[in-house]
């Protein structure tokens, strides 16, 4: 890509996040959940490496094996951030990334294996490996699941624009999670390729993956 579609393509993803925030309005909470992924997109500056979203990591996956970002190089991250214990918004986009993976591999298989999903836990005090284990059995089956220390997840957090935050729900010691729900995809080489709203369409990804992912890069065995 060259530097002037690069700032195209940057200018463009500004453009889209900012209509989500006038979208959201009074809405305090929808707002400072886009305001990090704003501010790392539409203030960025017009270069080839203008977006920086993402990071390096090292949590633990479902299995209880350590995980880095350099165990997915040469391969596709479609990365969500939320928690197991989530009553609508986790699961459903779950169910978009694995309809769309399946929807990808009806018309172009070798991309689809490419695209590895990724779910990303805000709340590492109950999402245990074991309970990771377990959730990620109702998706795609090649789900990564990923949890760590709280630190080392607002890390990461903070890498991709995310926010979360524990919000009581009245019942002692019950509480859910408040946190950014887009969708992100990171390319083979680790860099930021797009990202989804939350009222993105199967069909949408499905589109937006067809466009992206490539089936062989140069240097690739």
């Amino acid at each position: 890509m060259s530097e002037t579609d690069q700032y195209r393509a940057d200018e463009h993803a500004g453009t889209r996040i900012g209509a989500c925030l006038r979208r959201c309005g009074g809405l305090w909470r929808s707002g400072w959940r886009a305001i990090g992924l704003a501010l790392l997109v539409a203030l960025a500056p017009p270069s080839p490496r203008a977006v920086s979203i993402g990071g390096p990591f090292e949590l633990v996956d479902q299995h209880g094996a350590t995980r880095t970002d350099e165990d997915f190089r040469g391969r596709y991250m479609l990365t969500y951030f939320g928690f197991t214990h989530c009553p609508d918004t986790c699961p459903t986009a779950l169910l978009k990334i694995t309809n769309a993976l399946e929807g990808l591999a009806e018309v172009d298989a070798a991309k689809a294996e490419r695209v590895v999903p990724v779910f990303v836990s805000v709340d590492p005090e109950r999402d245990t490996p074991e309970a990771l284990r377990r959730y990620a059995e109702h998706f795609h089956p090649r789900l990564v699941a990923l949890t760590g220390a709280l630190g080392e997840l607002e890390e990461l957090g903070r890498a991709y624009g995310v926010f979360f935050a524990k919000v009581p729900t009245g019942q002692p010691g019950e509480y859910l999670m408040d946190h950014t729900g887009f969708v992100y995809l990171i390319g083979p080489d680790g860099k930021y390729v797009d990202h989804f709203e939350s009222d993105a369409s199967v069909g949408d990804l499905v589109d937006a993956l067809q466009r992206h992912v490539v089936t062989a890069e140069v240097g690739d065995s």
